[in-house]
This record gives structure tokens, C-alpha cells and sequence, in this order.
């Protein structure tokens, strides 16, 4: 790839205000899951601790029955709004990013756009890119700040893994041909978790923060779309037939990484850092096999990699800015640092952040 092909995504007025989160209720641990599939375990005789082993995740979190996306994104939204000190008349577009929504039609935005009651003036629309959907998303938000049409965005999602999880917990029961090869691509579906994530971006002349949003770059490897296929609507499945998600995992690990690695180099290029210039990295978090081999393969530091895979799971596009929210909580991302947000999706798309912290 050329300089000329690149799109460039370098930023000079934004930055991000606020990353707040929601905890869902409920815990699943790794091991309660594998005791609702002694069946297929003992059939098959695989091994008690499989699932933690294969993916590093001892438990995540799940939303009451009955929860929407809507609702544990609006929770999200509230809790940044509140958090940051902004008043809901100042966001100019609102735009919902999670893999969960809650109809095909309206989108789910305007369900939270009325739940925070934010102004008639502020845009609400959905943006859909799998697990990398918040990223897209801020760059969207970004490039409507630059441009001037709007002071403030908020970014929302909400992942509720509840009907996946238990969709594929019933296919595996039911289905009494599956063997150890068949039985791969429903693993990827037991690490899924929930929660829900809000980022407040902001012109720079309108924040209290401070956190600079530098720039990044975006590719795609869009031959590789077949490796992770879900379902076309949770309402046309046979749960009796079929999972809501099927995942060639050891395929798109290595094509998803092979892909983050392309994109980590016009990353360098783009933005002028490198890994030693770089304080924290926070990344979207699938398993312990792919972080090895991700910074591995981007020949980074992983000392300062931030995971919360071991509680909570893969939270979809929740899962990058959640772990900033969580690393500024826990004192590993400060002010002053240089972060750099790595996010893959399924498609497969790969976008990396840098913030001025």
C-alpha cells in the first residue's frame, strides 16, 4: 500500500471527554458454563477448565433478562453526561455503536436519543462494524467535530451476550452428532460478555479534559468476511437448528492479527509514534491466544498492555473503550500518557487510535 491509498485520519480539534461504563448485574463463570455442558463434555471427553484454558476468561458479565441494548447504552450515556459535566442541550449527535440493537427498525439510537432526552437538533443514527464499532464511531464523531457540524458527540453501545450465550448452550446440548472438530465453532460464543460503554468527544475549545485525540488509521481485509457470520435477526432463528453466531476461530485469529499488523505500521507512519513512544495500550480484548500473538506480531511492549479479558470476557465493541475507562480508573493510564487504542472486528477491519492522555 502506497501513502497515496491511505485515508488520512490525523485530528486537531477533538478530544475525548468522557469514557464512562456500566457493570451488568449478573457474573458467569467460565467453570458454571461448563457444568451446564457436562453432557457434551462427558460425551466427548473433554477436559473440566477447557474453556478458560483455550481463552484466558474465568468469568463475565450478563444484564438482567429483559434488558435492551437501549437500555444499559442509555445507562452508559447518563453516567458520561453526569460524569463530565455536560448537559444533555449541548450533544449535537448521538450516535449508537454496539453489535446489539434493539429492532431493525427505528434504529436504537433514537431510543436512547430519547431516553438521555437530548435536543431535537442533535443527529441520532446507528453505526454498525461488529466489534469495532465504537472505534468507527469515534472517528465518525471526529470527523463531524472537524467539520464543525457538531460541538460535542456521544458514542453509545450496549452488548447484552444473554441470547447468544444460551442459544449456543441449548444448540450444544441438543445437537448429539457434534464431535471435537464440530464442536469448534460454538467456543468463540461462550466468551462473549456484556456491558456498556459511553464516549463524550468534544471540540477541543469546548473540553475540560485535555485527552487529545491525535489520529489513527484504518484497514480492511474484507475476503476474510465468512470467518464469523451472525444470524440476519435474533427473531428469524430456529434456536432448535442453529447458534446466533458462527466463528472459524483459529482462522480469523490469524487473519484478524495479520490484519492488525498491516494497519499498525500506516498507524506508525500516520501518526509519528511508535511503540516506545507509547505509555499504554489498550486493545479489543478476544482472548489470551490472540493478545500473545498480536503483540507478537506488532513487536510491541506488552508490560504496558491493559487487559480485563479474565473479567469480562469478549464485550464486543464495548471491550477497547472499556478497557481505557477501566485503565484511567486503576491508575495505569495518566495524564500526560500517549494511548493507543488497537481495535479488530470481524469483516475483518482493523482501526488503532492514538490519544494524547
Amino acid at each position: 500500500m502506497t501513502r497515496e491509498n491511505w485515508i488520512e485520519m490525523l485530528y486537531h480539534n477533538v478530544n475525548i471527554e468522557c469514557i464512562a461504563y456500566e457493570t451488568p448485574p449478573e457474573t458467569v463463570t467460565s467453570a458454571a458454563i461448563e457444568e451446564r455442558l457436562e453432557p457434551v463434555y462427558r460425551r466427548l471427553k473433554l477436559p473440566e477448565g477447557r474453556l478458560e484454558l483455550m481463552s484466558g476468561i474465568r468469568e463475565r458479565r450478563l444484564w438482567a433478562p429483559g434488558t435492551m441494548p437501549s437500555d444499559a447504552a442509555a445507562l452508559a450515556g447518563a453516567k458520561a453526561l453526569a460524569q463530565s459535566g455536560t448537559a444533555a442541550s449541548e450533544i449535537g449527535a448521538l450516535i449508537n455503536c454496539s453489535v446489539c440493537r434493539d429492532c431493525l427498525e427505528p434504529a436504537t439510537a433514537t431510543i436512547v436519543h430519547a431516553a438521555l432526552n437530548l435536543p431535537p437538533e442533535a443527529a441520532a443514527f446507528d453505526l454498525s462494524n461488529a466489534c469495532l464499532g465504537v472505534l468507527t464511531g469515534i472517528v465518525t464523531g471526529a470527523n463531524m467535530i472537524e467539520l464543525g457540524q457538531a460541538g460535542k458527540v456521544l458514542l453509545v453501545a450496549g452488548e447484552n451476550s444473554r441470547s447468544l450465550l444460551e442459544s449456543t448452550i441449548q444448540a450444544m446440548l441438543n445437537n448429539h452428532n457434534l464431535t471435537r472438530q464440530s464442536i469448534k465453532p460454538y467456543f468463540a460464543s461462550l466468551t462473549i460478555g456484556s456491558g456498556a460503554v459511553a464516549v463524550i468527544l468534544s471540540h477541543r475549545s469546548l473540553s475540560r479534559s485535555g485527552h487529545r485525540l491525535h489520529g489513527g488509521a484504518s484497514l480492511s481485509a474484507t475476503q476474510f468476511n465468512h470467518l464469523c457470520r451472525g444470524n440476519a435477526d435474533k427473531g428469524m432463528v430456529d434456536l432448535r437448528q442453529d447458534t446466533l453466531m458462527n466463528t472459524d476461530s483459529e482462522e480469523l485469529l490469524i487473519r484478524g492479527v495479520e490484519t492488525a499488523g498491516a494497519t499498525w505500521k500506516v498507524f506508525e507512519c500516520e501518526t509519528g509514534w511508535s511503540d516506545a513512544d507509547i505509555n499504554c495500550f489498550c486493545t479489543h480484548q478476544v482472548g489470551s491466544a490472540h493478545r500473545k500473538l498480536l503483540f507478537e506480531t506488532l513487536k510491541i511492549d506488552q508490560s504496558h498492555d491493559f487487559p480485563t479479558l479474565e473479567n469480562w470476557g469478549n464485550t464486543g465493541s464495548v471491550s477497547c473503550p472499556l478497557t481505557v475507562a477501566l485503565a484511567a480508573e486503576n491508575g495505569a493510564l495518566k495524564s500526560g500518557m500517549r494511548l493507543a487504542m488497537l481495535g479488530i472486528g470481524s469483516g475483518i477491519n482493523s482501526t488503532m487510535l492514538g490519544v494524547e492522555w
